[in-house]
């Protein structure tokens, strides 16, 4: 026993206990891993923490994801436990979709005890070289005193400004060694307000705009901001876009949506940014799959206007130069704006009016070949789902059709990695139901992205998460094979997939397994996947020509063949 200069008395505990006191102090209520000898004390501190739910995973890559994922949806920090070398590094994957993503998250990883370090001891790895260019902080707890300090600072870097990912590397034998467990407070999120002056001058700005476009994305944001956001743009007849896999930041059925600022940007959207007086950009980095592979805005000073809202103030002007730069956190932005009226903007309207209109043409599908019609499936769940229901995917060209057809109606429906990680979808979709289970989580894949992180199929099944899985079977890597047709054509290798019974396999987890071969078989499947008392997998079986909702493989070659014979 020990005391504080104050005569509080303190309690000597294990150093894995004390960073599980440390989490709970700090308000976290669920945790995702795969347990590793290196960190049994934390383990054990777990078993006494009836306030935190521990979710043990397959694969820490897995982890990490539901883990980001979760931070996704709550805006607290993600919390995912993993152990040294191999463990830490499947888990990469998942802090740097936080990173992209904007995603407050904190991994904590098992290291090798202090007195075998800098000897390349069985696991070892400095943590500090390795995440340092894909998180916001790395470090190292060699005191266990010093436990709740760093999870402290965790947590305020990983919710501060830009959100994004912390890692803590934690010695074996620093975490059985004891210490004093203080009382500590929880974390305060620290966001930047706009000054009045900035709002002066970006009214101005917009009074002084003839095609101004609002471009909403990034991370930090809650529902409360989203609705102020609509309501300003409502109010003043803003259009407004969603930059890329932020599509659930604005009701795509509002009047003033103008569409995905993402992969297949749509002619008339990609001419209405390149055309805008003043863009206004609230939260999005600018990144560039928003911004066309850098093109729709000049480097460093872009021909249109530039106001750039963001709370993390060395993203301001590391691309772009904008007119106007506003340290502000999204939500700090929406709340001082939110009432803001302008002058005249009217004279607007009716462009805003014809970019929905174009957008809506845009939810129209076209045929595709085959049996199977993408569209239409992506179409009839669209007027199938819920409102609060959950999108989740990762990575490659399936995605594309609900990208196209789906629209989200509610803030954090859509679960999609920014940064274009694969097996995404699957890990993702089994946080979103352990977090709300009252809601209905749909996890779209392709048959590649799935046998990424299919594993965790077994974590559903072991935590009860009824998830609805749809696999996109093509049997390829298309997204490789869509390049490879328009840089090599008819040079095809290396893409080609042989996969298993998706159905099958599901029913050898325990899940329900569903095949689809035409468009009608989907629609009876997926009510069945509804009633259904366990995660089902629905295999789609489509074309392999039939890559995207606006072309197709063969079409792709003969336009890259067609330009060789050209040159």
């Amino acid at each position: 026993m020990s005391s504080t200069p104050n005569g509080q008395i303190l309690s000597e505990k294990l150093g894995g206990h004390v960073l599980v006191d440390s989490l709970r102090a700090h308000g976290v209520e669920m945790v995702f891993g795969v347990p590793g000898e290196s960190y049994l004390a934390v383990l054990d501190g777990l078993q006494d923490a009836n306030s935190i739910q521990t979710i043990i995973c397959r694969q820490e890559g897995g982890a990490t994801m539901m883990a980001e994922a979760y931070g996704k949806m709550t805006g607290k920090p993600g919390v995912c436990l993993v152990t040294r070398g191999p463990g830490a590094t499947n888990a990469s994957a998942g802090v740097h979709i936080a990173m992209q993503d904007s995603t407050p998250l904190v991994l904590l990883v098992g290291q090798v005890g202090r007195s075998m370090m800098d000897r390349e001891a069985f696991q070892e790895i400095d943590y500090r070289r390795m995440f340092g260019e894909i998180t916001k902080w790395v470090a190292q707890v060699e005191d266990p005193m010093r436990i709740p300090e760093y999870i402290n600072r965790a947590f305020y870097t990983a919710t501060s400004g830009r959100p994004g990912p912390v890692v803590l590397a934690l010695p074996e034998d620093m975490l059985t060694e004891f210490a004093d467990s203080p009382a500590i407070n929880s974390y305060q999120k620290v966001q930047p307000y706009p000054s009045p002056s900035d709002l002066e001058t970006l009214q101005s700005l917009l009074n002084a705009a003839n095609a101004p476009l609002m471009i909403i994305g990034g991370g930090g944001w809650d529902s409360a901001a989203c609705t102020k956001i609509q309501e300003f743009a409502d109010r003043n007849n803003l259009a407004v876009g969603c930059s890329f896999r932020c599509q659930d930041y604005f009701d795509n059925r509002h009047p003033n949506y103008v569409g995905h600022i993402g992969i297949g940007l749509s002619p008339s959207l990609e001419k209405r940014v390149l055309e805008a007086d003043l863009l206004l950009v609230v939260g999005a980095r600018l990144g560039e799959i928003t911004t066309g592979g850098y093109k729709l805005l000049n480097i460093p000073k872009p021909n249109q206007k530039l106001v750039h809202v963001h709370g993390g103030a060395e993203e301001l002007g590391s691309v772009y130069q904008p007119d106007l730069p506003i340290n502000a956190g999204p939500c700090q932005f929406a709340d001082a704006i939110h009432n803001l009226v302008l002058e005249n903007s009217s004279r607007w309207a009716s462009s805003t009016s014809e970019g929905n209109k174009a957008y809506l043409e845009t939810l129209k599908p076209q045929p595709i070949p085959g049996d199977v019609q993408m569209g239409e499936i992506a179409s009839w769940l669209n007027q199938k789902l819920p409102e609060d229901a959950f999108i989740c995917n990762g990575a490659g060209n399936y995605a594309t059709w609900m990208h196209r057809f789906y629209q989200y109606r509610k803030y954090r429906t859509q679960l999609a990695p920014t940064s274009g990680s694969m097996g995404y979808g699957l890990p993702s979709a089994v946080a979103a139901k352990l977090v709300h289970p009252e809601r209905v989580v749909v996890s779209m894949n392709g048959d590649g992205c799935f046998m990424m992180h299919g594993q965790e199929l077994a974590t559903a099944m072991q935590y009860g998460a009824n998830i609805i899985i749809i696999i996109v079977n093509n049997g390829m890597f298309g997204t490789i094979r869509m390049h490879q047709e328009r840089e090599y054509p008819g040079r095809i290798a290396n893409t080609g997939l042989q996969n298993p019974d998706f159905a099958a396999l599901a029913r050898a987890y325990g899940a329900a397994g569903e095949l689809v071969t035409k468009t009608e078989e989907f629609y009876p499947a997926f009510e069945r996947a509804l009633e259904a008392s366990t995660p089902t997998i629905i295999e789609i079986k489509i074309h392999p020509d039939a890559i995207s909702p606006a072309t197709t493989l063969s079409a792709i070659r003969e336009a890259a063949l067609a330009k060789e014979n050209k040159n």
